[in-house]
């Protein structure tokens, strides 16, 4: 089956917005046996919508659109593809129901442009979409299949999941594409690649390297008839990298180092706190963004200030002699939240996150530190001027990694 995706909005176009939904679209394909041979973006122009989807009709047989399924006069695609196949839709009564009971609901009265939400055609069925106001579309005609889905990420990929997916893997017939993915950290990219380099010429199997912020990722994959016989062909590739790598692994495919994190903590019953200073709360939001971390995240301090580092349990004397941006101060604040709130481990970060100089110390330099239950402490050091977005993600990173090595006594 070939595929084609077709995002649909100005904002994204223009780069208003990051199209993340064709990229997650798009990495499952492979693993249905469908082809994807075209992405394309297009504005909340009429003209240039039904264009778009007439080129796509004529190659592709499934087209997957994202997008433009709102009550406004600029949400197009179900009028493009009411012109595209020739067919007048209808309000569907029972999905008029649903709509107005959403708004009901939320003690609103349902404005008169949403009706067309509840549109159907011949041709088509509703996907059902919980989280908003907008039906999806499954659409077959003459062979082909047109899936529209709404462009909020969050919506899309319910529906997507729910609706679209198994629907796809029910009608998939031809090889299917697995993949697995492969964490480390700790070990370089160019040498996790020297490492693994023996296992590239294994039949049937595809290997790649990928740098991220996380560490260095392998990915194997491989094609079968069904998705059974794939993983029969990647299980005995994934044993030799656990053994190649051991305990630089630290997960697999869509897990997260803070999910690794909580992991441990969970299994071991112990407790974290930490005080950040140029994060201003970025590693206590993603610390928290994996659910169940109450049973371990005592709390997270920001203290963007000296004053309030000092009144947190900071000795004054520390900062007067090394600086507010210092490895010392950042032990210093490590040990602090963790004496504080009595908790397992603790973590201190302080640095610059730029774009400008602080205290004579250069934009990008970061320190993080962490406090061991045995009452040591572990810092590291980076310097990386990539702007101020990226260095707090990268100081988030590191913070998790060190926080790692503590807990498997690796930390130095």
């Amino acid at each position: 089956m070939k595929a084609e995706i077709i995002a649909i909005g100005t904002e994204i176009l223009l780069g208003e917005i990051i199209d993340t939904n064709s990229a997650h679209i798009a990495q499952q394909l492979p693993e249905l046996g469908i082809d994807l041979n075209y992405k394309t973006v297009v504005g909340d122009n009429m003209g240039r919508i039904s264009e778009t989807f007439r080129r796509a009709w004529d190659r592709s047989d499934l087209i997957i659109m994202t997008g433009g399924l709102g009550p406004t006069e600029d949400d197009m695609t179900r009028e493009g593809i009411c012109a595209l196949l020739g067919e007048e839709p209808v309000v569907d009564p029972m999905l008029e129901k649903r709509l107005r009971a959403f708004f009901e609901g939320r003690g609103y009265v349902m404005p008169p442009s949403n009706i067309k939400q509840a549109w159907l055609i011949p041709s088509g069925r509703a996907l059902d979409n919980p989280r908003g106001t907008a039906p999806g579309w499954w659409v077959e005609r003459d062979g082909r299949i047109i899936v529209a889905m709404p462009g909020v990420p969050p919506e899309m990929e319910r529906m997507w999941a729910n609706e679209v997916r198994p629907e796809l893997e029910r009608r998939s017939d031809g090889e299917v594409l697995v993949t697995r993915t492969v964490k480390t950290v700790g070990i370089g990219e160019g040498s996790v690649d020297e490492m693994a380099k023996h296992l590239y010429g294994t039949p049937g199997i595809g290997i790649g390297t990928y740098a991220r912020a996380d560490g260095v990722h392998l990915r194997i994959g491989a094609k079968g008839r069904s998705r059974e016989e794939a993983w029969e062909r990647i299980r005995p590739v994934e044993e030799e990298l656990r053994s190649i790598f051991g305990s630089a692994i630290w997960g697999y495919d869509d897990e997260t180092f803070e999910g690794y994190i909580a992991d441990q903590m969970h299994e071991r019953g112990q407790t974290l706190a930490v005080m950040e200073s140029c994060t201003g709360g970025l590693l206590s939001s993603t610390l928290t963004d994996v659910p169940g971390s109450t049973q371990y995240f005592t709390a997270g301090l920001v203290t963007y200030h000296a004053q309030q580092k000092i009144d947190a349990g900071v000795p004054v004397e520390v900062i007067e002699e090394f600086g507010v941006i210092s490895q010392e101060t950042a032990k210093a604040m490590a040990q602090a939240v963790r004496e504080r709130y009595r908790t397992d481990y603790g973590i201190g970060v302080t640095g610059v996150a730029g774009p400008d100089p602080a205290d004579g110390v250069a934009p990008g330099t970061v320190h993080v530190a962490v406090a061991t239950p045995e009452g040591g402490v572990h810092a590291l050091s980076m310097t990386m001027n990539t702007g101020r977005a990226a260095v707090k993600r990268r100081a988030v990173t590191t913070s998790l990694l060190l926080l790692r090595r503590a807990l498997l006594g690796e930390a130095r």
